[in-house]
C-alpha cells in the first residue's frame, strides 16, 4: 500500500524561521517526533487517539480543544495572531473563522507539526522564535493567549516580566481589538482537592504562591484583573471552562454559570494519578450558593477589550 506523505517543501512554506536562533526550548520530547510523522501520513485523528493514549498525543490532536473558541464569533474579515500554536491544537479554529492568521511558536518541532495539519491553507503563517524578538509592522484584531501567559517568567526579562509581557501583547492590536487569555487558575478547586499544579507537580505549589520560583505560575482573578486593568484594557470578559480549558467540555460566565452537576466529583489528571481530598461537585454547590465560583474555577477564558 502507497502511503502519501506530506513533504517537508510543503509545509516549510507555511514558516517563517528569520528569528529561530536553531534551538527548541520547550518540547514534549520524542513524542513530537511521531506527532509530525502522524500529520506527515495524514492519519485521521479518530485513528491515531485510538491507538496511542500518551497525553501528549491526546492533548495536541484531541477535537475537544476546539470547544473552547469554537462557539466565538470572530469576525471572517479579521486578523488574528496566535501567540504560542504549539503543534496547531487551537490554529484550526481560527483558520476556519478568521482570513488572516500569523503564529509564534519556539519550536520549530511543533511549528512544523501545525505547518504540517495545515499545510494547504494559504491564510496561514507560522514566525517561529521568541515573541520578544519579533516585530510585526500590522497590528491585528485579536491575540490569543492559549496556555502561554504561564510561561511568560521564563522567556521575558525584567522585574515584571507578566505585565512585560502583557504589555507587548496588547501594542500588537489595533483600536478595539481583543486579547484572549486561556489560563489556570492559580486557586483552582482542582487544586485545594488533591491535584498537582499543572506545570510544576507539586501538591499545593500554586495556593502557597509558588516557593520554589521557576519562572512558570498561574494567577488569580483578582490579581489578573488588577494587571490588564492596570494596562489600559477597559471591559474583561470572564468565562469558566469545565472541567478546564485545556479539555473544555462546557464553557461557563458570570450570566450563566454551571450548576453542581456539572463540576466533576474529581477533576480529571490528565498525565498523573492524583489524589482525592473531597468530593469537588458537592463543595462546588456551597461556593455556587455563596457566589464564589468565580474565585476557585479551575481555569479562565478571558476576552480582554480596548
Amino acid at each position: 500500500m502507497n502511503i502519501q506523505v506530506i513533504t517537508e517543501e510543503q509545509y516549510m512554506k507555511r514558516l517563517d524561521l528569520t528569528k529561530y536562533e536553531g534551538v527548541d526550548k520547550y518540547s514534549d520530547g520524542s513524542v513530537e517526533d511521531d506527532l509530525l510523522q502522524f500529520v506527515q501520513q495524514e492519519i485521521s485523528i479518530g485513528e491515531i487517539l485510538q491507538k496511542d493514549d500518551r497525553w501528549a498525543v491526546f492533548y495536541h490532536l484531541t477535537p475537544m480543544r476546539r470547544n473552547l473558541l469554537e462557539w466565538y464569533p470572530f469576525a471572517k474579515d479579521a486578523s488574528l495572531l496566535e501567540i504560542g500554536s504549539g503543534c496547531g491544537g487551537m490554529t484550526g479554529v481560527f483558520l476556519d473563522k478568521i482570513d488572516d492568521v500569523q503564529c509564534v511558536e519556539l519550536s520549530k518541532r511543533r511549528a512544523s507539526i501545525a505547518a504540517c495539519r495545515y499545510y494547504n491553507n494559504e491564510h496561514l503563517k507560522i514566525h517561529v522564535g521568541n515573541l520578544n524578538d519579533m516585530d510585526f509592522c500590522d497590528k491585528f484584531d485579536y491575540v490569543t493567549l492559549i496556555g502561554v501567559l504561564e510561561y511568560a517568567g521564563k522567556f521575558t526579562e525584567g522585574e515584571e516580566p507578566y505585565v512585560s509581557f502583557l504589555r507587548q501583547c496588547k501594542n500588537y492590536l489595533r483600536e478595539h481589538g481583543i486579547l484572549i487569555i486561556a489560563i489556570e487558575n492559580q486557586y483552582g478547586l482542582k487544586y485545594w482537592s488533591g491535584a498537582v499544579e499543572d506545570h510544576t507537580g507539586r501538591l499545593f505549589d500554586s495556593i502557597e504562591n509558588y516557593p520554589n520560583n521557576r519562572g512558570i505560575r498561574t494567577f488569580g482573578k483578582a490579581e489578573l484583573e488588577k494587571m490588564l486593568l492596570g494596562l489600559g484594557f477597559q471591559k474583561l470578559e470572564w468565562y469558566y471552562p469545565l472541567p478546564d480549558y485545556k479539555i473544555p467540555e462546557y464553557v461557563f460566565s458570570d450570566a450563566y454559570l454551571p450548576s453542581p452537576e456539572d463540576v466533576a466529583a474529581v477533576s480529571p489528571a490528565y498525565s498523573d494519578e492524583r489524589l482525592s481530598f473531597f468530593n469537588e461537585s458537592v463543595a462546588a454547590k456551597g461556593l455556587l450558593q455563596n457566589g464564589y465560583f468565580d474565585i476557585f474555577a479551575n481555569s479562565f477564558l478571558i476576552f480582554c477589550h480596548l
